[in-house]
């Protein structure tokens, strides 16, 4: 099968016999329009060209985590084609020149629309954190954004009838496809998993690019991940590619990337050089990047982090990090967007409600001080907080690329220097319950769960175990004089879980996600996403 150069006009029927793509589950119910004989031909060139250049990347990583593990630092490479002072990103589309309020969620069609008219300037439809990546997750996933992109996306409440819409002017949207070390494993190419990023790239820009084209908008996307600029050039390499097999110019897909690990913080030039023909900006992916400050240098025993709850945006290392992000995007053009505010509204606790909004507006007050040009949120009540705490600092403005940051240091000593604390109780009971009750969520199909009035995804299930695991390795000491082993975390993730024992059980879901939490913990091994050990459970 080759790849249809105009995506739109092939033919919508499944594949019925496809000797080097196999779907071992099949076709979801609804998934027919998505996965032709045509979409997927495009998908296995694109597995089939560059999944080796994946593997080498994926190799590299595990390298450096090795020379992390023996006590090396992420280095920034020392590079004239990158440091020379001319260069400029390309110059950014009409549609994405204002992004100071970004909503993200996961792809299912009631979120898709709510997002779209949340009032946000852009919306992030997520395959990946905030997805449980079912096989009808992913495939649905796919036909939603398609019909949102044509505007006949509607959706029906089946318990109550409401009927959702899109309204007039919804968000420009963009799609975070999965990052390199995930793969899918219910599409086969060749007799292997496809690699999931191209899986979801490449559907998305199959069965889109001619309709937003023809909207005069084009193909968006958030990459995220990166540790390294080689990562970022291979994402270039792929979308030129495939930008010529449907038709489209070069530098037609434009992405965000997600700054939200540690080796990618010494990274930020390289990575908008590797794509400066189609990127837009840099993201601070906070939740991400904190987790992998820790994972990277998990092998460190001199430093005791805090409880999760006491590492703000306001200490030295993640203050370091988010205003050179600041200073790098707007020296080369590119737009330098803030991060997660992860709170929802508390309908039932108003007190708390009105603290947990107080929160919001100080953290979108500091972001807008720094010089960022935009920032996310995770509920669509944080919209207008977001909106008017930069708006005080913006005016009518629709970005910052004049706040130069100068002064800024690049000061790369800071970034590895790790808060130290003394954890609590109450935090490492939160670490348990919400990596337990989010691993439960997601192993039966959801990955954007509210718990404890935060929106929870995998990246902050990920800073709960990985911060449990380091307690355990550097035999940390509670508040309260306790250290923290294998035996205490299971005394207290079996109180935290009582109350959820019927006839001396736990609900089947709950039990595969407290055995899994509790390995992830308490092994020796680290593994470098929880997702990874996770995906073969998720389908039962």
């Amino acid at each position: 099968m080759q790849p249809t150069p105009q995506g739109t006009s092939a033919p919508e029927r499944p594949v019925a016999a496809a000797p080097a793509v196999a779907l071992p589950q099949g076709i979801p119910a609804g998934g027919e329009p998505i996965l032709t004989e045509a979409a997927l031909a495009f998908v296995a060139d694109l597995h089939r060209r560059f999944a080796p250049r994946v593997r080498e990347l994926l190799a590299a990583r595990e390298d450096a985590q090795a020379r992390y593990d023996d006590g090396a630092l992420p280095e920034v490479l020392d590079d004239l084609r990158v440091q020379h002072p001319g260069w400029q990103v390309a110059p950014i589309p009409t549609d994405l020149r204002k992004r100071i309020v970004e909503i993200t969620g996961p792809v299912d069609r009631k979120m898709i629309i709510n997002a779209l008219n949340s009032g946000a300037d852009v919306f992030m439809a997520d395959f990946e954190d905030s997805s449980a990546p079912t096989w009808s997750n992913m495939v649905l996933g796919q036909r939603n954004l398609r019909d949102a992109v044509a505007r006949t996306i509607t959706y029906t409440h089946p318990s109550t009838g409401k009927v959702y819409v899109l309204e007039a002017d919804p968000a420009v949207l963009l799609v975070r496809p999965r990052g390199w070390h995930l793969v899918e494993a219910h599409l086969l190419v060749d007799g292997e998993p496809a690699i999931a990023a191209l899986v979801d790239y490449g559907l998305y820009l199959f069965h889109n690019h001619a309709a937003l084209k023809a909207m005069g908008t084009g193909p968006y996307f958030y990459l995220p991940k990166l540790q390294h600029r080689d990562e970022a050039a291979l994402w270039e390499e792929v979308m030129a590619h495939a930008e010529r097999a449907v038709g489209l110019d070069v530098g037609t897909s434009k992405v965000t990337v997600l700054i939200e690990t540690l080796p990618g913080a010494f990274h930020m030039e390289g990575i908008l050089h590797a794509l400066r023909r189609r990127i837009v900006g840099l993201n601070c992916g906070r939740w991400d990047y904190l987790f992998s400050c820790i994972k990277t240098l998990k092998s460190r025993t001199d430093v005791v982090l805090p409880d999760r709850a006491e590492i703000g945006m306001d200490r030295p290392f993640m203050r370091a990090y988010t205003e050179n992000l600041v200073r790098i995007c707007h020296a080369r053009g590119a737009y330098a967007m803030g991060g997660m505010a992860a709170q929802i509204p508390l309908k039932h606790d108003p007190e708390a409600n009105q603290k947990a909004l107080d929160k919001v507006r100080r953290d979108k007050e500091r972001e807008a001080a720094q010089g960022h040009d935009g920032t996310w949120v995770a509920h669509p009540a944080l919209v207008p907080i977001a909106r008017e705490a930069f708006g005080a600092v913006m005016g009518d403005k629709t970005d910052q690329l004049h706040v130069a940051r100068d002064e800024v240091v690049f000061d790369t000593a800071a970034l590895v220097t790790l808060p130290e604390g003394v954890p609590t109780e109450a935090g490492l009971r939160q670490n348990v319950e919400v990596g337990v009750r989010y691993l439960a969520a997601w192993l039966a199909g959801s990955g954007c769960v509210p718990l404890f009035g935060l929106m929870e995804d995998a990246a902050t299930a990920e800073i709960s175990r990985t911060q449990v695991w380091q307690w355990i390795r550097q035999g940390a000491t509670l508040a309260d004089g306790r250290v923290v082993d294998g035996a205490l975390v299971r005394s207290v993730l079996a109180e935290a879980l009582s109350s959820d024992v019927v006839d001396g059980a736990l609900p089947a879901t709950l039990e595969r996600a407290s055995e899994l939490f509790l390995s992830l913990c308490t092994g020796e091994d680290f593994p470098e996403f929880l997702t990874l050990p996770a995906y073969p459970l998720l389908d039962g």
